[in-house]
């Protein structure tokens, strides 16, 4: 058992206050995960696009601790989690697993009835309480992940366990960005080998895309940009031919 289990730890965060102002990196408190849930040091944590959309939007939820593409080390653990020990390296995901939903028993579909994404909800599901506060004051949670904070607490179904030998500065990018397109392309895209195909946007989420397909065996990959500058570093994720959209005056399709 972890010495800090069952207490209220202090740590720091980058809390937003209000929509589209700066992040202020301030003490949290982070109460000890409740029933199904862990409390997990985070030690890298990536910044993705829709952190900064919800951080733009005007939403109700502030104060809010962003964040959901990260890595870090279990540090406790609540009432009934069985698959998860303290020190286990463990990626935080945003669209989680029960396991039992209808969903969760699909072959097709991965949308849990329990812990698909919902951007609206700003406290854990074991009491509708949130974990953080300053001063006593509750602080929302952002994706049921929070990653923007040295610990965070979240259900142990939007946990996934990986091999601590792997690199957590360079993973964290796997629990968003790289499952998002990796998974869009072998999961749902399904190509056939030796097809062509066609990837529109070469950020994070596109060249794990291409990737994909490059696992896959297409044998021709489209990467569609309209920065010629990542066309280069995309030839490494299996991108055979390129078109920057902005040379171009016809439907981007029919070139």
């Amino acid at each position: 058992m972890s010495s800090t289990a069952g207490l209220i730890l202090t740590c720091k965060a980058a809390v937003a206050w209000e929509a589209g102002k700066p992040l202020i990196i301030q003490d949290v408190e982070v109460a000890p995960p409740k029933t199904m849930e862990v409390r997990i040091k985070i030690k890298y944590t990536s910044l993705c696009r829709t952190d900064l959309y919800f951080w733009e939007s005007k939403t109700p939820l502030f104060p809010r601790i962003f964040g959901h593409e990260a890595a870090g080390v279990v540090e406790s653990l609540g009432e009934g989690v069985s698959d998860l020990e303290v020190g286990d390296h463990v990626l935080p995901v945003f669209t989680g697993e029960c396991g039992d939903c209808r969903h969760c028993r699909s072959d097709v579909s991965n949308m849990c009835d329990l812990l698909r994404i919902n951007s609206v909800r700003g406290v854990m599901l074991a009491d509708g309480q949130s974990r953080f506060s300053i001063n006593g004051e509750p602080v929302n949670h952002f994706l049921g992940t929070s990653t923007f904070s040295e610990y965070t607490v979240v259900h142990s179904g939007c946990v996934a366990k990986i091999n601590p030998l792997a690199p957590l500065d360079k993973v964290c990018i796997l629990s968003c960005g790289v499952s998002t397109g990796l998974g869009a392309t072998l999961n749902v895209a399904k190509p056939e080998r030796g097809s062509s195909v066609a990837v529109f946007g070469l950020g994070a989420v596109g060249l794990a895309a291409a990737e994909g397909a490059r696992i896959a065996g297409a044998s021709r990959i489209i990467g569609v940009d309209r920065s010629s500058k990542r066309f280069e570093e995309a030839k490494k994720f299996g991108v055979t031919d390129f078109v920057n959209t902005s040379e171009h005056d016809r439907p981007i399709q029919e070139v």
